[in-house]
């Protein structure tokens, strides 16, 4: 805690190796659709996977990142964490929308004393909020070289409303937040915990609600974007289309009901819904080409519930001429199949993704 109200979140040490073992946090990703758990040990190997599941929430419980009905939100949750039998009460969790900024500044170096005092006493000129309403964190990217006495310096604002509400929340129902992450770090986590130090790579997680896109280069985030677009738009047009009730269309959406009958009405919606994700993938890769014209990327990585729809992979790839693959968040977990079933594993692991970012975080006392 600094001066005048400034508190930093907790933003992740970029590629800190473990040199021992830590206790981590209950990564909690509470989405505007459904709440995903996952809990994480570390062994000398690497991750073992001890729990997860989802919960879905009441509608509007959530909105853009905001809570709307805390005390429905918490009970979910606790009644998830009481059917999984977790005794672990640390929680890491992330947010996102238009409570949160985050924003990649270029500055003169300084040592990271220097940095919190510049960041705290300038940051008005760098988020379009008063500075009194947010909690702020930074990380400086060490981008400077011998020639260059520069470097880039992430900047995340958060609303202090938005995050004392989940703080609130959490400790109502009995549990400990430890670490406030941000959802487009505790992606690239997840990633780096399975597929190891990325390189010019685009995440794309689809929720139900929004979509968060971060492009990763030489192991740094360079562009993180969160965008008011999801699955859930897909689903409500295959009910309004076709007058059938929310599981029938979601099994529509993911392949998991096939109809001949349907077939071409469906290609249509997927086009056009899809067309607008892809859209807002180029803008981002239009910007990363436009600072990095000498870099390629090397494939684009969807995870997230959107990630599950039927033909999306092929898609993408076919749209943007980059390869496309699913996340899979356990990948280099162990995982005792006596204890998670592996078919639910592969159907749930896409939408996991935060949510095993999340879990990779020691807890932060």
């Amino acid at each position: 805690m600094g001066k005048s109200g400034f508190k930093k979140l907790s933003l992740p040490p970029l590629h800190l190796p473990f040199f021992k073992r830590q206790t981590l946090s209950l990564g909690l990703d509470i989405g505007s659709h459904a709440v995903k758990l996952c809990e994480l040990a570390e062994t000398a190997e690497g991750y073992q996977l001890v729990a997860l599941g989802s919960a879905l929430l009441p509608p509007d419980s959530l909105e853009d990142g905001a809570l709307h009905d805390p005390v429905a939100v918490g009970k979910v949750i606790t009644s998830l964490i009481s059917n999984l039998n977790i005794k672990h009460k640390k929680v890491a969790i992330s947010i996102s929308g238009y409570s949160v900024i985050v924003k990649k500044i270029n500055l003169a170096v300084m040592t990271e004393e220097e940095l919190e005092k510049h960041i705290e006493s300038e940051a008005e000129q760098y988020i379009p909020f008063d500075i009194a309403d947010v909690y702020l964190d930074f990380h400086d990217l060490k981008t400077n070289t011998a020639t260059e006495n520069r470097t880039d310096v992430m900047l995340v604002a958060a609303k202090r409303e938005v995050v004392d509400g989940y703080l609130d929340m959490l400790r109502t129902a009995g549990l400990q937040p430890v670490v406030v992450d941000v959802d487009a770090f505790a992606l690239e986590n997840a990633f780096e915990a399975s597929y190891g130090l990325a390189d010019n790579v685009v995440l794309v997680d689809i929720g139900a609600s929004k979509m968060n896109i971060n492009i990763i280069s030489h192991g740094a985030s360079i562009l993180a974007r969160d965008v008011v677009l999801g699955s859930r738009q897909l689903t409500e047009q295959i009910e309004n289309l076709f007058g059938i009730g929310f599981a029938e269309a979601e099994a529509l959406k993911t392949g998991e009901m096939v109809s001949e009958e349907k077939r071409e009405e469906l290609a249509g919606l997927f086009a056009n819904t899809c067309s607008q994700w892809v859209t807002e993938v180029k803008r981002a890769l239009d910007f990363y080409y436009a600072n990095h014209p000498d870099e390629k990327i090397a494939k684009i990585v969807l995870s997230g519930g959107g990630a599950k729809i039927q033909g999306l992979p092929d898609f993408f790839a076919k749209e943007t001429d980059i390869a496309v693959e699913i996340f899979s968040p356990f990948k280099q977990a162990a995982v005792d199949g006596r204890i998670i079933d592996p078919a639910y594993l592969k159907s749930i692991a896409p939408e996991m993704a935060l949510a095993a970012g999340l879990a990779t975080r020691p807890v932060e006392v």
